[in-house]
């Protein structure tokens, strides 16, 4: 008997890190053991494998078998250390040729019978294997596609134990998986909401206009039925489409999180999440004893939807701002730090009190001051100062309902939207900043600057709002979206006008 080894990966957080498959065999009372801290899964993976090597080609050893999984001071978690252990130990008891695993990683797991079943994260190991020099893989045959999306890598699918037992002991070969086209520069999105369906509410419309531009986070406050969510659901639609990049960090993420269809590889449209005013702290920002991305991970690239914003507890929302702030969430464990991507925009939408009337032409408010000071006390200040556009959404007259003209459609929107994105990544092509939004206060102060007019335009509305010093860049950075669709290279005084009167709450708060 002799030892034997291959590679496979293991997913924490939402990186695959690679781990070498060591298996011993030697003389003493039938035994099999898996150390170097594997979770339970993988204890439990002993019965599996046992029963897969006896009820397909090959056998289990009745010998004193180890397993190391090295290194030994990472955690070991999930299902797809079945198939390179079984093939471990065969290797180990000389029923496939010695050394032939060495240059393989493997993955998958195993049926009682020998099936081989996928597995979540497979995009992350792919990139895992290619960044530690391992150009070939054996994956499941349904994670076939989502694995030939990483390039430079040839990998070879199965779906029994059988075939690639028959692939190492030269009866057959294993199936290479060649994608037929992999996507160009962009992803091509297909939505089924557009921005035409929505009648009326143009303030609201060109506010989310200006927020797909800049990528700025944005709060609608209106009475119920206004059309807060209809047209928060068609924000994606205007949004450029994902770079084939963006698409793949996205779909690695959704992969590990296991909210990526059967039947689809590879996420083509813009993330739209919405969680409900019930999610955990841990469901939205991540976390738990294996820690997992949360909403605002998920959202990554795309739209994080709160609705009815104050319905959530405040010390959940105030999680919201490190990762609003830095677009990245760290979650801090004993033995670990990880750190998810969150780089989305935040779009919320509230009532303007407990009965939703405040200001409603129609219906009457039967709030007290008192309650509606406490409801939207629930919006922590800083948090709401982390927020670029501030609406309201008056409710809809008779007349706009039934006879208003059809708005805009969602790609003349985006043709705009593409514009303003494009003079901003030319203006940030030396830079890590890509959007108005993300911009510092340098440069702001580079990209920024007024006229005298305009300076005393916004030395009026901080002290008469009295708003911060995040407030004051964050008017400037609108003012320069505003500007970079209008294709203008200097902020006027009329963009820094239209900037200031999104900051609706702020004005009712201090009058």
């Amino acid at each position: 008997m002799t030892t034997s080894q291959t590679f496979t990966a293991t997913i924490i957080g939402i990186d695959a890190h690679i781990i070498e498959v060591e298996a011993d065999i030697s003389l003493g009372l039938g035994g099999f053991n898996i150390v170097g801290l594997p979770d339970g899964t993988i204890k439990e993976s002993r019965e599996r494998i046992m029963a897969a090597l006896n009820n397909s080609y090959g056998e289990f050893p009745i010998r004193k078998v180890i397993v190391n999984l090295a290194p030994a001071d990472i955690k070991k978690v999930g299902t797809g250390f079945d198939l390179p252990i079984a093939l471990t130990v065969l290797e180990a008891s000389r029923q496939i040729p010695t050394g032939c695993l060495e240059s393989y990683l493997i993955i998958g797991e195993l049926s009682l019978e020998g099936k081989i079943r996928p597995v979540e994260g497979i995009l992350a190991v792919a990139l895992a294997a290619k960044k530690a020099g391992i150009t070939t893989l054996i994956v499941p045959t349904e994670n076939g596609s989502a694995s030939a999306l990483v390039s430079g890598l040839t990998v070879l699918t199965a779906s029994h134990l059988e075939e690639v037992f028959n692939h190492f002991s030269n009866r057959g070969h294993l199936t290479e998986y060649v994608c037929k086209s992999l996507p160009g520069e962009e992803v091509s999105p297909d939505y089924q909401l557009d921005f035409s369906d929505v009648k009326g509410q143009e303030s609201a419309k060109r506010t989310l206009e200006i927020a797909a531009a800049g990528r700025h986070n944005v709060l609608l406050s209106g009475p119920p039925g206004s059309g807060k969510s209809m047209l928060s659901k068609r924000l994606p639609s205007i949004l450029p489409a994902l770079t084939f990049e963006e698409a793949l960090e996205v779909t690695k993420i959704h992969s590990i999180a296991g909210t990526i269809a059967k039947d689809h590889h590879l996420v083509t449209t813009r993330p739209f999440r919405h969680p409900h005013h019930s999610a955990s702290g841990a469901g939205l920002i991540g976390g738990g004893s294996s820690p997992k991305p949360g909403e605002v991970s998920l959202a990554h690239h795309g739209v994080l939807f709160l609705d009815e914003l104050p319905e959530f507890p405040r010390s959940v929302l105030d999680l919201l701002r490190q990762p609003l702030e830095d677009k990245k969430v760290v979650i801090s464990r004993a033995v670990m730090s990880l750190s998810f991507p969150s780089d989305y925009i935040l779009l919320a939408a509230m009532n303007p009190c407990p009965c939703g009337y405040l200001g409603d032409g129609g219906k009457e408010c039967l709030c007290s001051a008192a309650s509606i000071l406490k409801y939207r006390s629930k919006i922590s200040g800083p948090l709401l100062d982390r927020i670029d556009l501030q609406i309201e959404m008056p409710a809809l007259s008779y007349e706009e309902i039934n006879f208003s003209k059809r708005g805009e459609s969602s790609q003349t929107i985006r043709d705009r939207v593409l514009v303003a994105r494009a003079v901003q990544l030319e203006r940030f092509s030396h830079s890590e900043t890509q959007y108005n939004a993300n911009m510092n206060h340098k440069e702001v102060e580079r990209y920024c600057q007024l006229r005298q007019d305009g300076h005393d335009l916004l030395s009026c509305a901080l002290t008469t709002y009295k708003l911060s010093g995040r407030a004051h860049d964050s008017i400037l950075k609108v003012a320069r979206t505003i500007a970079d669709l209008e294709e203008s290279e200097r902020v006027e005084t009329r963009h820094l006008s239209e900037a200031v009167n999104y900051r609706c709450l702020d004005k009712e708060l201090h009058f």
